[in-house]
């Protein structure tokens, strides 16, 4: 019987607890880990077998014609862009390019990409490479709403915003004075006004310190590293205010009241080599308030850094030793933890060991509790700190009280519940907290399940991030792909249901009902000043050597049939196509000019370019949309 089919006996609990020992003993010599002992799990439950049956495996094949009944928004690694999957079925139905040029419809391409992209001193985008890694959208009375999502790109510290009815990337900012911005939440209502009850915010976190300002003056003087955590406006995608902060940041949750934003922290050390971050016994759950931090940016109580006028309130440990006028407190966790995530319920924010095999449940009322200045020690605000495997990274809920965290080392999932893990916690060691335990392929590193993160959690489905494949899929060489699981958490078993192979390297993702997105298949003419909205309208403008052609498509032709350039002219060549039928995109592309775009019903887009090859060059429409597909061609004849 294979590993992950084979049932749970007496000896896997012992099992376990020798890897536990074995394996935080071989990381003692390296990370020189003094962390306290955990109280002993609760017995570990058996784990589900792990082979689909085939009633929870049919409902992820879908029939010719069925539709999913989830949308999943993946965020898209080093490809810079954004995954569209219907769930459960795992199909990938659209890429949404938003950080890095993309020649299937010419984002970085078209002026209009590069308005939003940012242009370099050439003209062209600002950068070719990305690393996106979370995920998250807009909210309304604790739900999604379908109106915008948001992704970061860690390696060049922007964030995205993507209008989620026609899923297309439509804003990116850069963070000032951070690196590695990796966590990211939007909150889910105001702090002060509960009328405001959807996101007006969305938070960031820096995981890298650097000196402030990062001029090159400072670059040996690592007491001057520093973190900052980020508010940008939702609406207008503007940097409102930013945090500096001890420690860095790693991944961030909100609450459902808005009062509390937190991102969990590794390096409390503050230190610039590896070495150096590993010292420490615990680290940090910073916790923000964001009303405080708001009457202070108001009240002038901010400085700046370097070109960037953003006000930066102090949020560092010295600043805020008083809770009473404290912006922000530190709640010890056990050392680099990687993930915080809320519960359905709004009470509790769980923060995952990594390193410890822990979980830290914080209660959030506590927490404000703390800033009230009704508890004397914010760690009191502590409500579990149990065992649930080797390796825990990321939380995911059912909204029926049970959580799901992936197990790095141990590539499982274990499914554990809130109330009886803080039961055990205050002593009551009858409380199996642990239900169940499901063996993945392997590494896993993020999860999320149906509406995990909203109130409306629904506990159906669950997807798993996967690192490694090995075994799983033929094999391609030395590159392989990782391996993204689906899992049926209907039932008190989890169940395997899917492996998807997947290009790295993904990150986190968010999965939502079908029926919160409204989209638009057909473009509004209006939205562009560009739209040419009749053929008649085409030609070619002059104005010395600065050109403009305008042309429309509706299948099987251009307006034009032939444009004449004169080499040298700079042109920009505006396109509407004037089809108004649902899913009859054209392409437009002309051969040796770099230029290929493709262009949806009722939707205007432009290039510039300059004329520099004379000839004759058959711009031809790139995408099938008629029967007379190959006809559909206009030829661009530019002058010696």
């Amino acid at each position: 019987m294979s590993q992950s089919n084979r049932p749970e006996t007496e000896a896997v609990p012992a099992r376990r607890k020798f890897l536990n020992t074995a394996a935080l003993a071989g990381l003692a010599g390296v990370v020189g880990c003094t962390e306290k002992a955990a109280p002993a799990a609760a017995p570990a439950a058996a784990p589900a077998a792990s082979a689909a049956t085939s009633s929870a495996a049919s409902g992820i094949h879908l029939k010719p014609g069925e539709l999913d009944s989830y949308y999943g928004l993946w965020s898209g690694g080093h490809n810079g862009d954004v995954r569209v999957l219907g769930m459960p079925s795992g199909r990938e139905l659209l890429r949404i390019p938003c950080f890095r040029p993309d020649a299937l419809v010419g984002w970085g391409i078209t002026n209009e990409s590069l308005d939003v992209m940012g242009r370099n001193a050439q003209g062209g985008p600002l950068y070719n490479v990305a690393d996106t890694h979370h995920l998250h959208a807009s909210y309304k009375d604790g739900n999604y709403d379908g109106r915008y999502a948001w992704v970061n790109d860690k390696l060049n510290s922007r964030i995205a915003r993507i209008r989620l009815d026609y899923f297309v990337c439509d804003k990116i900012t850069t963070l000032p004075n951070v690196q590695g911005f990796h966590g990211i939440f939007p909150d889910k209502a105001d702090p002060v006004d509960p009328a405001i009850n959807y996101t007006t915010r969305v938070f960031c976190g820096a995981e890298f310190s650097v000196p402030l300002p990062n001029d090159g003056t400072d670059a040996n003087t690592p007491e001057k590293y520093r973190s900052l955590f980020t508010c940008v406006d939702a609406e207008t995608m503007e940097v409102r205010w930013q945090v500096l902060i001890d420690g860095n940041c790693d991944l961030t949750a909100t609450s459902y009241d808005g009062k509390l934003a937190a991102t969990n922290q590794y390096n409390v050390e503050m230190g610039v080599h590896y070495e150096d971050m590993m010292s420490a016994e615990r680290d940090a759950c910073l916790f923000f308030n964001i009303a405080r931090i708001e009457e202070a940016v108001k009240a002038g109580k901010f400085t700046t850094y370097g070109t960037s006028k953003v006000p930066v309130v102090d949020g560092t440990q010295a600043a805020n030793k008083d809770p009473l006028t404290a912006l922000t407190g530190y709640v010890s966790v056990p050392k680099n933890p990687h993930g915080v995530n809320a519960s359905p319920d709004g009470k509790y924010f769980i923060c995952a060991g990594k390193l410890s095999p822990t979980t830290t449940t914080i209660e959030l009322s506590k927490v404000l509790d703390w800033f009230d200045g009704k508890l004397q020690n914010i760690d009191d605000s502590i409500v579990a700190e149990v065992e649930v495997g080797l390796g825990p990274l990321h939380t995911a809920f059912d909204g029926r009280g049970n959580a799901y965290t992936t197990l790095f080392l141990d590539s499982q999932m274990v499914k554990w519940n809130v109330e009886k893990a803080i039961a055990y916690h205050n002593g009551d060691k009858t409380a199996e907290y642990i239900i169940d335990r499901l063996d993945v392929h392997y590494q896993p590193g993020h999860t999320n399940a149906t509406q995990s993160e909203t109130r409306a959690a629904d506990g159906k489905y669950l997807a798993v991030g996967c690192k490694f494949s090995k075994d799983r899929f033929l094999p391609v060489g030395p590159f392989h792909p990782e391996n993204e699981q689906i899992v049926d958490i209907s039932g008190d078993k989890m169940v395997l249901l899917a492996d998807h192979p997947v290009r790295g390297e993904p990150h986190d993702f968010i999965i939502f009902k079908r029926d919160i997105i409204k989209t638009k298949q057909v473009y509004d003419l209006d939205e562009s000043p560009l739209a040419i909205k009749d053929p008649k309208e085409s030609g070619v403008f002059r104005d010395g050597k600065k050109v403009t052609v305008k042309i429309t498509s509706q299948a099987p032709a251009f307006s034009m049939r032939e444009f004449t350039l004169k080499k040298g002219d700079e042109v920009t060549l505006i396109l509407t196509n004037l089809d108004k039928i649902e899913d009859l995109t054209h392409g437009f592309a002309i051969p040796k000019y770099n230029i290929q775009f493709v262009i949806n019903p009722l939707e205007t887009k432009s290039v510039t370019f300059v004329a520099d090859k004379p000839g004759v060059f058959w711009a031809y429409c790139s995408t099938f949309c008629h029967a007379l597909h190959l006809e559909m061609r206009t030829r661009m004849i530019v002058e010696a």
